[in-house]
């Protein structure tokens, strides 16, 4: 009970007030020939009252808006800037970045197909070496998008039994921490040259993919995940719990995968400066390709990242008690507001039993409104 209070007052909280989007007068004043006041509307029922709220604005959907910045440059003295940044950004700087993203994909390339093919005999070796060229090449990336990353804290070492978690606002998340210690990631598998990369490269420092639509894949991966964290060979795991990608202003409920495996779970919190450029990815609305497109004819992609304090399930603590726990300690750090909200439910319909509660709630609350008059 006292989890259910605190969720929905944090939902509360989270509310938009209806009454601030509207004026006085549609409020209190009504005609000669009517009664009920807007008050008293949305007074008949809490649905009624969530469904004007999510009209106006809603915490879920909020997670996934990207914010445009405020408009600067429309006047007579700062427009010449803008033009001569534009210059700048889409006639030097992206041209030059281009250059170093494809002289860097040619050195990979011509270092890491020999290293890959020609030394399958000596695995301990060649797992070294293509570990640090898959760093090398996510530093090519980060350099692409004028990368101004700080890094707090200790790095990662290679542990037996730990896990690394963090909250997820685009796949350059992967990129950042990438480049700094080869994690081996859980992901989603894509489609285009981004599966390519996956079943190719990435392979190679042991990432394990999943596909969201397939039921059995969520054996296979809890099976992966167990198995990977007991050699201490392998590389330290990296997994984004909140499931998709969020707008960096929020997180949403961390999936408890990761926190009942039985073994350490190291937060990391990331948070991006959104000055330059929003490092946002809504996959729904554009390609990963027009993303990264997006930041490298950006000023630069700034960011801070925070290795925190290592932390143990408690003594009579559930997996979701401990994700939650985790959550709050990336939320507080980063600055990013915690809502109660799955994820997954970005990619599904509610489910068929909550909307029959809903209609009975609302249902009972009009028949009690209609007796009391």
């Amino acid at each position: 009970m006292s989890e259910l209070r605190s969720s929905s007052s944090e939902m509360d909280l989270d509310h938009p007030n209806i009454e601030e989007y509207l004026t006085v007068s549609s409020i209190h004043e009504t005609s000669h020939d009517e009664k009920l006041l807007l008050r008293d509307l949305l007074d008949i029922s809490p649905t009624l009252t969530e469904a004007a709220g999510a009209i106006v604005d809603d915490s879920f959907t909020r997670c996934f808006k990207s914010n445009p910045p405020e408009p600067w440059n429309w006047n007579v003295y700062l427009f010449p800037l803008w033009c001569l940044g534009v210059v700048v950004r889409y006639g030097i700087l992206f041209p030059a970045r281009v250059i170093v993203l494809a002289v860097g994909w040619i050195v990979f390339l011509s270092s890491f197909i020999p290293v890959h093919f020609l030394l399958r005999g000596h695995d301990k070796l060649r797992r070294k070496l293509e570990r640090i060229l898959v760093e090398l090449m996510c530093s090519v990336f980060v350099a692409s998008w004028t990368g101004v990353v700080k890094y707090h804290g200790p790095r990662p070492s290679m542990r037996p039994r730990q896990v690394f978690v963090a909250n997820h606002t685009s796949m350059i998340d992967f990129i950042i921490l990438e480049q700094m210690t080869a994690f081996a990631v859980i992901m989603q598998k894509h489609p285009g040259w981004v599966g390519l990369l996956q079943s190719t490269i990435l392979e190679s420092v042991g990432c394990i993919w999943f596909n969201r639509s397939e039921a059995k894949d969520r054996e296979i991966v809890a099976r992966k995940l167990r198995e990977h964290i007991q050699d201490p060979d392998n590389n330290p795991l990296l997994i984004f719990p909140e499931g998709t990608c969020v707008n960096n202003n929020y997180t949403v409920m961390f999936k408890k995968g990761a926190f009942e495996l039985g073994c350490t779970v190291c937060p990391i919190a990331i948070k991006y400066n959104k000055i330059f450029v929003d490092a946002f990815w809504n996959s729904k609305k554009q390609s990963f390709t027009m993303h990264l497109l997006r930041l490298m004819t950006s000023w630069a992609v700034v960011c801070d990242v925070w290795y925190l304090e290592p932390q143990n399930l408690k003594p009579g603590e559930s997996p979701i008690e401990f994700a939650e726990r985790v959550r709050n300690i990336i939320s507080v750090r980063a600055g990013i507001k915690m809502v109660p909200w799955d994820g997954f439910l970005k990619y599904s319909r509610p489910s068929p039993k909550h909307t029959e509660r809903k209609q009975q709630s609302f249902s009972e609350s009009v028949l009690k409104r209609l007796e009391e008059k």
